[in-house]
């Protein structure tokens, strides 16, 4: 085992050695299997030393989850339920419904940021399952990643066919959407480049109107209006 993994062992298991209810063991160890996997990569974390991490034996991970892909899976579930992400779709769908483009272009963006500044091990992690081409990756696309395209794309067809956004590939535009919260935060959480000095309000504001001055039927060029004073601290923080 790598020191750094060593290490990480160590300031786990001192922890864990109490007994755990079915539940807070199976929390406990997809967290720590998610530390592992961001900092060691799918080959570099084994199971073994993800049980060592939370002080039990490596039989302990699968009576728990029976097979890695089960880890997987639990690990995403986890994820996503600890985010809100069912509630969020159910919010953005009835902002689709009303057709509040701007609100529903900005919580994308703003979901996106809140991803990053919230949870970097796990968007490292994603990006590694993509790179290395693992399970993980395609099950985060079908659980969320391709609905929440398929979504939007849809939405911004819809209202093409009601002449307000001009005529473009919906998929393409639905990328240009995401595209520019998604290498924001990647460059200032993942890689900790902080060049801009401006609040989240201030990065999804220009998101947003970049965007919809890009798209929307009418003078290109007229900015988009806040719709909202800043008030959460996510808001606040400078980047």
């Amino acid at each position: 085992m790598a020191k750094s993994e060593t290490m990480m062992s160590g300031r786990t298991s001192g922890a864990a050695h109490r007994r755990m209810k079915h539940g807070e063991r199976r929390k406990q160890l997809i967290e720590v299997a998610v530390r592992f996997f961001s900092e060691f990569g799918f080959q570099g974390a084994s199971t073994k030393s993800i049980a060592e991490a939370a002080g039990i034996t490596e039989a302990v991970i699968y009576r728990h989850f029976a097979t890695k892909k089960d880890l997987y899976s639990a690990i995403l579930d986890y994820k996503l339920k600890q985010t809100g992400t069912p509630e969020w779709m159910g919010e953005l769908r009835s902002l689709a419904a009303a057709n509040e483009d701007q609100l529903l272009f900005r919580s994308v963006a703003g979901r996106i940021l809140d991803a990053y500044r919230r949870d970097p091990d796990f968007q490292r992690l994603m990006i590694r399952a993509s790179l290395e081409g693992h399970e993980l990756s395609a099950l985060l696309n079908s659980k969320i990643g391709l609905p929440v395209y398929e979504f939007l794309r849809d939405y911004v067809a819809r209202r093409q066919a009601e002449g307000a956004f001009l005529k473009c590939d919906p998929g393409i535009a639905v990328f240009a959407l995401i595209g520019l919260p998604t290498y924001f935060a990647m460059v200032t959480r993942l890689f900790g480049i902080r060049v801009v000095k401006a609040s989240q309000s201030d990065v999804l504001d220009t998101a947003t109107n970049l965007f919809l001055n890009g798209i929307v039927v009418g003078k290109p060029g007229k900015p988009v209006k806040p719709t909202r004073k800043p008030n959460s601290r996510s808001s606040r923080e400078k980047y």
